[in-house]
């Protein structure tokens, strides 16, 4: 090949060699384009890092924003929450979906406050190690919070990286290791560099190389983007999950966390009878909520939020 038939930087897709060529460019349209988030702000703190972690999974910003506002003003600190019953949480987290959210960030609020003083820890292994806090939230928090040097795999930067290094449109439906090395390998080598490159590349794949309708005329690494330059390729692995909502488990489940919620004294059963006409999916519905601890059954067949 001659030096004129060398394919020129802008247009090679991006590799693991040259993982600076991405940091660059999409370090500097953050700078630009990042949304003015209230847990991104100085004064959230850590425990606003974790509160938004749990609530902004699988729930847009748009729903989060107002939940997560009420939420710090009556629960500032973890030991504030943990003085509360897990039903309050489960209480204030409305229409957020996914309720389990709630009492899993209540269980972890008891843990940092008898285990750590009420201070979300700084360590990744001791975020690891409380309830409800899995590998992307620990990480998440530490590169967030405190500025540390983590691969933060969510499904937004699985994304992008997914189109812009291997060339595929869409990742995996669960986490692969590959995807682990791939990310662990594309960090910077700084340790700020690369908690602002946590956030940035997740900012690019929410906003710009969304799911759907990826917007690559605004994308600053358009140029490198191995799935751009082929072409496009459409998806050809197995099925992505879709998410339903109407007539499902879910949807009788909140509709009767919402009666609870709304109640200030225990449920008879036959008030949550009213909310779902089919019997069979109801109580159905209504055992998974005892059995996740979201509700508690109590004598003459009455039902509130959980005390303990």
């Amino acid at each position: 090949m001659t030096a004129t038939e060398m394919p020129s930087p802008q247009t090679s897709p991006a590799t693991i060699d040259d993982a600076t060529a991405l940091h660059s460019p999409v370090l500097a349209w953050f700078d630009q384009h990042a949304r003015d988030l209230p847990w991104r702000r100085p004064d959230a703190g850590a425990w606003g890092v974790m509160v938004s972690e749990f609530m902004l999974q699988q729930t847009p910003v748009s729903r989060v924003l107002p939940v997560y506002e009420q939420w710090l003003a009556r629960w500032p600190r973890p030991a504030d929450l943990a003085a509360e019953a897990p039903g309050e949480a489960v209480r204030a987290w409305g229409r957020l979906g996914y309720p389990r959210r709630a009492l899993r960030l209540h269980g972890a609020a008891v843990a940092i406050t008898e285990r750590h003083g009420g201070d979300v820890p700084r360590e990744h292994a001791q975020l690891l190690a409380l309830p409800g806090i899995g590998e992307y939230t620990a990480a998440a928090v530490a590169s967030f919070a405190y500025g540390q040097r983590h691969p933060v795999l969510d499904t937004n930067v699985r994304r992008v990286l997914a189109r812009a290094t291997t060339g595929i449109q869409y990742p995996p439906n669960a986490t692969t290791a590959a995807e682990r090395r791939l990310a662990r390998a594309l960090l910077p080598d700084d340790e700020t560099t690369a908690a602002r490159w946590a956030a940035a590349s997740m900012e690019l794949g929410a906003l710009v190389c969304t799911a759907r309708n990826e917007d690559c005329g605004r994308c600053p690494v358009a140029d490198l983007c191995a799935w751009r330059l082929a072409g496009k390729p459409a998806h050809d692995g197995p099925p992505r999950r879709g998410q339903t909502y109407a007539g499902t488990d879910r949807q009788v489940r909140g509709k009767l966390l919402a009666v609870l919620r709304e109640a200030t004294d225990p449920v008879p059963r036959a008030v949550l009878d009213r909310v779902w006409d089919e019997p069979v999916q109801r109580a159905r519905a209504l055992d998974g909520l005892v059995s996740d601890g979201l509700v508690e059954p109590l004598e003459n067949d009455r039902f509130r939020l959980p005390l303990t």
